[in-house]
C-alpha cells in the first residue's frame, strides 16, 4: 500500500489498543500468595507461581468476579464456557516457560465503551518483573538483569479494542475513560506508574477514505496517556514518511523512548501460531453460572459515561464539567452530597466551584477526607450566589474550610467579608470619583474601560467587599451616563 514516490497522498491512522489491568484481589491468579507492591524482591512466591514441577493452579474466584464485572460494564456477551490456554514463549520473567491465558474462548466478547467497540475481555496471569542493572549497579562485577518474581502470577484482565480509534488524542481520551470506569468499578487501582494499567497500541496508516487496513506495528507498555499520545504520533509520522517514499512498513514491535522521542524495534511482531496455544490441562473450563453473573451485575455502580450524561441531562452542566465530575468520582460524589445538602443552591454554580476551586485545593485527594463538609461547601457557594460575599472572599473562606473546617457564615463574620451594602458604597464611590478625575474625564470621553480605576479604588477601600457590578452601576448613575 505504498504511494508512488512524489505522489501526495493523505493518510489516516487506524489504532487499536490492548490494555492489561492488574486486578485488586487479595491473592494471585492461581495460588494463595498475597499481592503487594514494593515488597522485598522474591518474598511473595510459592511453587505454583514459580512453576515448580507438580504444583497445580487453582483459579482465583475474586478475579473471576472482577473480570465478569468488567465484561458486563462494557456490555459484553459472556461466554457460556471459557477455556484457559497455555501461551508458550520463553522470557526470563516467565518461570514456567508459558503464561496461563485465554485464547479462542475468552470470558467476554463484543462490548463497547463510549464510541469504541471492545473485541474481547479475558483473564490471564502476569509475568514477573525484570530489573536491569546499569553500569553503576553491576552484579558480581558485570552488567546484568535480575528477576523479581513477586509480580508473577498477578491476576490480569486483558481488554482488546477493535481498531476504531483515528488519532493519538482520541486514543488517550479513550484510555482516560477506561481508567475512570475501572476505578469506579473498584476492580483495580489502575495506577499506570506502578504498572496496574499498561497499554499497548497497534497502529497502521492507510489512504484517507480507504477501508483496507495497512501493515500494523505495536507500541509496547505506554505508562502514561501523554506518552501514549506522543508515541502514537511519532509512529504515525514514521509510517506516513515510509509510505510516501514508496517504502513498506514492516510488522514489528517497537519501544517509544519518551525522553528522546525516538522509536526503536524490539522484535518482529508475533502471530498467534508463534505462541503454540493449547488448552491448559491442569484447569477445567470456566463456566459462569447465572448466580455468578447476577452477583457481578448487581455490583456494578453507575459508570462515568452514564454519570456524565446524567449531569448534562438533569442538571444542565457543561460537557467538560460533567465529564470531570464523572471521571473523578470522589469529586462527583462530594458534589452530589453538597447539592443534596444545599437548600436551593444552583447546580451549575456548585459544579463550577467544585471543578475549579475545590479540585485545586484537594489535588488528587478525596474532598470528603478533608475537614470541609458537603453542607458547608453548599452554604459557601450559596453565599457567593446570593452576593452576600464576593467570589474572591469566597475563595478565602474555602481555603479556611478545607484546612480546618467550620461554619462559612461564622468565618465570613469573623473576617468581616460580608458584601458592602449600597448605602455604605454610596459615599465610598463618591470619594473614588473625586480622587480619580482623570478616569472620570476618560469615561465622559467615551473610554468606558477607564471605570476600572474607580472600581479598583472602591475595592481597595472596602477590602474586596464591594460587588463590582453594583459599583459600576453607581458610577454610571453618579456620572449621569
Amino acid at each position: 500500500m505504498s504511494a508512488a514516490v512524489g505522489e501526495r497522498v493523505e493518510f489516516e491512522p487506524v489504532i487499536g489498543l490492548e490494555i492489561h489491568v492488574q486486578l485488586a484481589t487479595r491473592t494471585k491468579m492461581f495460588c494463595s500468595c498475597p499481592l503487594s507492591f514494593g515488597e522485598e524482591p522474591n518474598t511473595r512466591t510459592c511453587p505454583v507461581c514459580l512453576g515448580l514441577p507438580g504444583a497445580l493452579p487453582v483459579p482465583n474466584s475474586e478475579a473471576v468476579h472482577f473480570a465478569l464485572m468488567i465484561a458486563l460494564a462494557f456490555g459484553c456477551e459472556i461466554a457460556p464456557r471459557g477455556l484457559f490456554h497455555r501461551k508458550n514463549y520463553f522470557y526470563p520473567d516467565l518461570p514456567k516457560g508459558y503464561q496461563i491465558s485465554q485464547y479462542d474462548e475468552p470470558l467476554g466478547r463484543n462490548g463497547r465503551l463510549g464510541d469504541v467497540r471492545i473485541h474481547r475481555v479475558h483473564l490471564e496471569e502476569d509475568a514477573a518483573k525484570l530489573v536491569h542493572a546499569s553500569s553503576s549497579g553491576r552484579i558480581h562485577g558485570a552488567e546484568a538483569s535480575i528477576v523479581d518474581f513477586n509480580r508473577g502470577g498477578t491476576p490480569l484482565v486483558e481488554i482488546v479494542t477493535e481498531p476504531d480509534l483515528r488519532s493519538p488524542e482520541q486514543a488517550a481520551e479513550f484510555g482516560r475513560l477506561l481508567q475512570a470506569t475501572l476505578r469506579r468499578l473498584g476492580v483495580s487501582d489502575v495506577n499506570m506508574e506502578e504498572g496496574s494499567l499498561r497499554i499497548d497500541a497497534n497502529v497502521s496508516v492507510r489512504p484517507a477514505g480507504s477501508s483496507e487496513l495497512g501493515t500494523k506495528t505495536e507500541l509496547k507498555n505506554m505508562n502514561s496517556f501523554r506518552f501514549l499520545e506522543r508515541g502514537l504520533a511519532a509512529e504515525i509520522e514514521r509510517q506516513r514518511a515510509l509510505l510516501s517514499a514508496g517504502e513498506p512498513v514492516v510488522q514489528e514491535t517497537l519501544h517509544f523512548d519518551p525522553r528522546s522521542g525516538t522509536l526503536a524495534p524490539l522484535r518482529s511482531k508475533e502471530e498467534a501460531h508463534d505462541y503454540r496455544y493449547f488448552p491448559e490441562p491442569d484447569l477445567v473450563p470456566l463456566v459462569p453460572t447465572e448466580d455468578m453473573i447476577a452477583r457481578a451485575r448487581q455490583a456494578l455502580p453507575e459508570l462515568p459515561a452514564e454519570r456524565a450524561e446524567r449531569f448534562q441531562r438533569e442538571l444542565g452542566l457543561a460537557a467538560d464539567t460533567a465529564r470531570l465530575l464523572a471521571f473523578r468520582f470522589e469529586l462527583g460524589d462530594f458534589f452530589e452530597l453538597a447539592l443534596a445538602a444545599g437548600d436551593g443552591v444552583d447546580a451549575r454554580a456548585l459544579a463550577n466551584w467544585t471543578v475549579n476551586e475545590l479540585a485545586a485545593r484537594v489535588g488528587d485527594g478525596d474532598p470528603a477526607a478533608s475537614p470541609l463538609t458537603a453542607e458547608a461547601f453548599a452554604q459557601l457557594v450559596s453565599l457567593v450566589q446570593q452576593r452576600r460575599i464576593s467570589a474572591a472572599a469566597g475563595k478565602d473562606v474555602l481555603d479556611r474550610l478545607v484546612a480546618t473546617g467550620g461554619d462559612p457564615h461564622k468565618i465570613v463574620e469573623e473576617l468581616g467579608l460580608e458584601m458592602a451594602a449600597s448605602d455604605e458604597l454610596d459615599s465610598i464611590v463618591d470619594e473614588a470619583i473625586r480622587e480619580n478625575a482623570d478616569a472620570v474625564a476618560k469615561i465622559r470621553a467615551g473610554k468606558v474601560q477607564a471605570v476600572g480605576a474607580i472600581v479598583g479604588a472602591v475595592m481597595r477601600a472596602t477590602r474586596g467587599r464591594a460587588d463590582g457590578a453594583e459599583v459600576q452601576r453607581l458610577v454610571r448613575e453618579k456620572l449621569g451616563l
